[in-house]
Parts: structure tokens; C-alpha cells; sequence
């Protein structure tokens, strides 16, 4: 598997690249990470 760009890093923790982000975003996983992780919103 190649990674794909670009790549999604949290707080130095790798997350993953566009087509993770993207699964992630769709399942709302992402948003749920980005609380956890106390990452501020735009």
C-alpha cells in the first residue's frame, strides 16, 4: 500500500493519509478524534 498524500498528523501522531481521512470524516470518526485530542476549531 502506498501512502497517499496528503497525511493527517494530530498532535505529532500519525493519522493517516487522504483516503483514511476522508473514510474517517465520513463515518464521523474524525470529529469525535479531533475532540478526544482537544484540537481547537476553526
Amino acid at each position: 500500500d502506498w501512502p497517499t498524500i496528503p497525511q493527517l498528523y494530530v498532535k505529532g501522531e500519525f493519522v493517516g493519509g487522504s483516503d483514511i481521512m476522508m473514510e474517517m470524516f465520513e463515518a464521523g470518526e474524525l470529529q469525535q478524534m479531533l475532540d478526544e485530542k482537544a484540537v481547537a476549531k476553526a
